[in-house]
């Protein structure tokens, strides 16, 4: 087995049926799925359940109760499931193109993550998307999410280029790679050195945070924007309030100026042993 995908989710199980047949239709690589639920109702469970009689890859659900915003504790608890060294961290509103996983491990180095990229879809085009459209591959079709109402210049950018073209994008775009759990890929054993994801963060950076920490590690990151791709379906954020955004961003300060690269509420609670 090459890889383990993670993918989070929370009471989304219409994104997350297009997200498992997105990995349904991947070419190239082995990898088994952990879904990290934040305590989803039962039709997430029905969802899996589903995608688990046809998958052609391993399947768990990994599940605790819901007692508010707690990702990054059912994250913690994934890598503690992984079977694979390499970890591929992605959402259950993403949806991969069908050379997503290939992309990750192709460009896997020790001391390096991948920092890949997305485009987000609105609403309407997020909704229209079907599993005929996934298995023909339009919904990593500029062309097709163009005439569907997607007009972001940069995303349609991303789907469009060549594989060629987006290394020269990747070399040349002024934006740094980051640790996004949306799109982002490392070695098990470096996210394990780090202690895994900071429990006492809420929604709004605790995934820059842990690429804080990886980067003060000696973890370099590889721009990977334009080639590694997901399209992005679509939703509210009702857990995102000004108080976690200011808390979080105070924490990512004091990792950065302290150049720390431990959690004392990670994987391991408590410090670094």
């Amino acid at each position: 087995m090459d890889a383990t995908v993670v993918i989070s989710t929370f009471n989304q199980p219409a994104w997350l049926d297009k997200v498992l047949h997105g990995y349904r239709q991947q070419r190239g690589a082995t990898f088994e799925v952990i879904v990290a639920d934040d305590g989803s109702d039962s039709p997430t469970g029905g969802v899996i359940e589903a995608a688990c009689a046809s998958s052609p890859f391993p399947i768990r659900h990994v599940w605790h109760e819901h007692r508010g915003y707690r990702r990054q504790t059912i994250l913690n608890e994934a890598l503690r499931a992984a079977s694979s060294g390499y970890i591929i961290m992605t959402d259950g509103d993403c949806i991969p193109r069908r050379d997503f996983v290939a992309m990750h491990l192709r460009h896997a180095q020790r001391g390096a993550f991948v920092s890949g990229g997305y485009c987000k879809l609105p609403m309407a085009l997020s909704e229209a998307i079907r599993a005929d459209d996934i298995e023909a591959g339009r919904t990593c079709s500029a062309a097709w999410l163009a005439l569907g109402g997607l007009r972001s210049p940069s995303s349609l950018l991303k789907l469009a280029c060549p594989t060629a073209v987006g290394a020269l994008l990747d070399r040349l775009t002024p934006t740094k790679p980051t640790w996004n759990n949306c799109n982002s890929s490392g070695w098990l054993d470096d996210l394990v050195a780090v202690n895994g994801f900071n429990e006492d963060m809420k929604y709004g950076g605790a995934d820059r945070e842990l690429g804080e920490r990886l980067a003060n590690h000696g973890i370099r990151g590889i721009q990977l924007r334009h080639r590694a791709i997901v399209v992005h379906l679509d939703h509210a954020r009702g857990y995102k309030t000004k108080d976690t955004i200011e808390r979080n961003r105070a924490i990512r300060a004091q990792v950065i100026r302290s150049g720390s690269t431990w959690c004392e509420n990670g994987l391991v609670k408590g410090p670094r042993p």
